[in-house]
């Protein structure tokens, strides 16, 4: 499922390009009615973790969540003829977007609207991010960090990846209880996380490894060298050499060094 940083940076996109422009929206697929929003100037585009919202003239609200197998293609000038399950395009004068198998596409209301993000922890990606509510779901819960992170009501936009990695680079052990862990590890965690996603936006990838701990100083890293643990089960810690271990936690892989990351 993407995280976070791939929604922010949908919603740049979808800015740049059809931002201030009258948009024509169609659902060849038929599963959405875009009546309410076709013809109609967009206004803003924005992420809320793993959601996005597009804010239309006259207050439309588009929800789209991409779930496990959404996915945006897009270009310029005419656009293809639509094929397979297209639940939704967006065109311009010079551009289109198209969206397939997403898990919501659909209107919201400012009630439903409100419901759902009061349903959502801090995104680190918002200036408008409190950290101090993740910490204070987290400080009161015998749930493991692992488990917690992966709790979207706790810190919304950390998937699988992030969630490997982050508590990888802080030494801290998945199966801690969110209770035990101290405030001056979270404040840590959650700067680490801001700026790692910022970059996530920035270059559409997420890397975590530090420069020092790169297998090579030069040339781009493959997604395999740009991880510490995740998907490396096995395969000797970066830092320590210790096979990193996996075990299935909240439904997914999780991925750690049992000593670099030891209770």
């Amino acid at each position: 499922m993407p995280e976070g940083h791939t929604l922010h940076r949908l919603a740049r996109e979808h800015r740049k390009v059809f931002g201030g422009q009258v948009v024509h929206a169609e659902s060849p697929q038929g599963r959405f009615d875009p009546a309410s929003i076709d013809g109609h100037t967009l206004h803003r585009a924005e992420a809320v973790g793993k959601h996005l919202f597009h804010h239309y003239s006259g207050g439309q609200v588009l929800h789209i969540h991409l779930g496990l197998f959404g996915k945006f293609t897009a270009g310029t000038g005419e656009p293809p003829d639509p094929r397979g399950a297209l639940r939704l395009r967006l065109t311009t004068e010079d551009a289109w977007t198209d969206l397939r198998g997403p898990t919501a596409c659909e209107m919201v209301d400012p009630l439903q609207l409100t419901a759902l993000l009061a349903r959502l922890g801090p995104d680190p990606l918002r200036a408008d991010a409190e950290p101090d509510r993740a910490f204070h779901r987290i400080s009161r819960s015998s749930t493991a960090i692992g488990a917690l992170l992966m709790d979207q009501k706790v810190v919304a936009g950390i998937g699988n990846v992030y969630r490997a990695e982050i508590l990888f680079r802080h030494g801290v052990n998945p199966f801690r209880a969110g209770k035990l862990l101290d405030r001056g590890t979270w404040d840590a965690m959650w700067e680490d996380l801001v700026v790692l996603m910022k970059a996530g936006v920035r270059s559409g990838r997420i890397v975590t490894v530090r420069p020092e701990d790169r297998p090579r100083k030069r040339g781009a890293l493959s997604r395999a060298e740009a991880v510490y643990v995740y998907r490396r089960t096995g395969l000797p810690c970066r830092l320590c050499g210790t096979p990193v271990a996996t075990e299935v936690m909240v439904g997914r892989n999780l991925f750690w060094c049992p000593r670099c990351q030891a209770v």
